[in-house]
């Protein structure tokens, strides 16, 4: 089931997104073309989002199901800096996906109330009516739309990451035999499994997959050389990179790129309409650019947003 650049981390923040990235909290998504969308990540700003008023043709689009407490339940994987990541509190879930869903619930007139969930359950969450959404990095897919909707907000492809210097000489085309690090859920999974099937058909030895549950324990695999390379979303490994001093590099241009999309129940046109509209109208509005910025992440903007299922 990812991009971009700008302004400077404070040195609180700073300090803190280390101890997430390389030290391990919760889970991420994942995404698939050729070296655009997504990018250089850089860390938050502190200048204030803009306000975001309500709509009150689109809030009376919600079901009464949703807006009867007052809040949107979102699902979100949290530790996939900078998308969503635990804050230096240990418990406050953050990250340029939070104040994305945040903004559309302000836009609906609701509130948003984050829950940590491992990424491969954010999707059967919404399933089961745990979640009213998903927000977690997740890219749009034929198999994934066979079970929900999606609205589409975000594009990102993959990116590799090896330690500084690359030792092991470590590309996308050279992966066979090696020790690949890979977020349990993600697109890139999928990825590994093709690159690998490719690999055997060649007479060559199968790719060592590494996956694991949370996003910040593929990262220290990395660091500490128990694997050789790593893919994850752009936006997650410009991130780790960032943070992680000089021990981490980016290998070659971001691949694959593609929408995320906010995961919603199949069958519920009114909601699937008034998110989407939400999104739109933060994308016109200014919001959505300023929520983009305030994370570096501003190349993986999209003109619109569109509903698929």
């Amino acid at each position: 089931m990812l991009p971009a650049t700008r302004r400077r981390i404070p040195a609180a923040l700073a300090a803190a997104a280390l101890a997430v990235a390389l030290a391990g909290c919760a889970s991420g998504g994942g995404a698939r073309d050729d070296g655009s969308g997504g990018g250089s990540a850089a860390a938050p700003s502190t200048v204030p989002l803009p306000a975001v008023a309500k709509d009150d043709t689109l809030a009376a689009q919600i079901p009464a199901a949703v807006s009867a407490d007052g809040k949107i339940v979102f699902g979100t994987d949290a530790a996939s800096p900078p998308n969503e990541f635990v804050d230096t509190d240990g418990s406050t879930i953050v990250g340029m996906g939070v104040d994305l869903g945040t903004a559309i619930a302000q836009k609906l007139g609701l509130g948003a109330e984050f829950q940590k969930s491992a990424s491969p359950e954010v999707i059967p969450g919404v399933q089961s009516g745990r979640y009213e959404l998903g927000m977690s990095s997740l890219t749009i897919s034929d198999g994934r739309l066979r079970s929900v909707d999606m609205i589409s907000y975000f594009s990102a492809g993959t990116s590799l990451a090896t330690r500084s210097g690359n030792p092991d000489r470590v590309t996308v085309d050279t992966l066979c035999g090696r020790a690949i690090g890979v977020l349990a859920g993600t697109v890139q999974v999928e990825d590994l499994a093709e690159r690998t099937a490719s690999c055997v058909d060649n007479g060559k030895a199968p790719i060592q997959v590494i996956e694991l549950q949370q996003q910040t324990d593929v990262t220290p695999a990395l660091t500490s050389n128990r694997i050789v390379g790593m893919l994850a979303d752009g936006p997650v490994v410009a991130y780790a990179v960032q943070t992680a001093g000089n021990q981490l590099q980016v290998v070659g241009p971001q691949y694959d790129t593609a929408p995320y999309g906010i995961v919603l129940a199949k069958n519920q046109p009114g909601f699937a309409s008034a998110v989407q509209g939400a999104v739109q109208a933060l994308i016109a509005d200014g919001s959505y650019e300023a929520i983009l910025d305030k994370w570096g992440v501003g190349e993986g903007a999209i003109p619109s947003a569109e509903h698929r299922s």
